[in-house]
């Protein structure tokens, strides 16, 4: 039996647009007392409490962006400049959903120009000899973090269906190492995060490329092998390639300065649950009573 903690890994980020969005569509805000809007916050909270319960860690933590730039804005101005501002509804949940985090009891961990998901990659490298570690985001370019103590399991529908990836499933889908994902998402860009890659190569013909030749840089070496017109792209955008490569990759040396014991999942008590319902988090506390009940 493997007595290693089992450490859930939240990219809150995510979880916290995805619960706004869930629920603003239909209007539903569900305002605090003091008039702020509280949705995406509650939903958040909800999702991490049924996480914990379907999952059953002996550590948590919550990883955050923290403010909206980070050192990736400096390296190319189009950064995520394609998203649009966040709805004003969702602007005071940003820090609402840290407070929250820290009156259940949850580790919150941000460090300032960098994103969640550098976060996330520093606490995996740190730990992963360790622990069993569970990561829970949308976001598909954590595949990159995939090892053999190291799950990735990405929301689906509602607060308890998962899509979830091993290492052995990668590879099996991909036919690459977890690592060389950086190098696919060189080639092939990504429009959500605003840098383009190569112009002209796609997902399929990034992939196919990093199967042959392994790398960014073994593509490069090997650029006579190519097509015409492939080769033509790859010379025409060679310096976007190598940017890309470089905003694709998710940092793994912010130093975390909490020891593994400080992530240890909390004792609830009926006192911070009523404490929530009292500020006026009523479903939160109605959740995590429908899912503790001994508490």
């Amino acid at each position: 039996m493997n007595n290693q903690p089992h450490l859930l890994v939240i990219d809150g980020m995510a979880l916290l647009f995805r619960s706004f969005y869930a629920t603003s569509v239909m209007g539903h805000f569900q305002y605090l007392p003091d008039g702020r809007p509280s949705n995406g916050v509650q939903g958040f909270a909800r999702h991490v409490l049924t996480a914990q319960s379907i999952i059953k860690p002996s550590h948590i933590a919550i990883c955050w962006d923290m403010g909206a730039n980070s050192f990736r804005n400096e390296l190319f101005e189009g950064y995520k400049t394609n998203r649009s501002e966040p709805p004003e509804e969702m602007i005071p949940q940003f820090d609402m959903a840290k407070e929250v985090s820290e009156w259940i009891g949850w580790k919150n961990i941000g460090e300032a120009g960098m994103e969640a998901d550098d976060c996330i990659g520093s606490i995996v490298e740190k730990w992963k000899e360790e622990a069993q570690i569970t990561i829970i985001s949308g976001d598909k370019d954590l595949l990159q973090l995939l090892n053999p103590s190291t799950n990735i399991a990405f929301t689906k529908k509602g607060y308890s269906e998962y899509d979830v990836y091993t290492m052995e499933r990668f590879k099996e889908e991909y036919a690459i190492e977890p690592h060389q994902f950086v190098d696919v998402k060189a080639f092939m860009g990504d429009s959500s995060d605003g840098y383009p890659g190569v112009k002209g190569i796609g997902p399929k013909t990034a992939l196919q490329l990093i199967q042959k030749y392994g790398s960014v840089e073994g593509v490069l070496q090997n650029l006579d092998e190519l097509k015409p017109g492939q080769r033509n792209k790859i010379t025409d955008n060679l310096e976007m390639l190598k940017l890309s490569y470089r905003l694709a990759s998710i940092e793994k040396n912010i130093p975390i300065k909490e020891r593994l014991e400080a992530l240890s999942v909390p004792e609830y008590s009926a006192n911070t649950f009523d404490q929530l319902a009292n500020k006026g988090f009523t479903s939160i506390a109605k959740h995590a009573y429908s899912l503790y009940p001994c508490i």
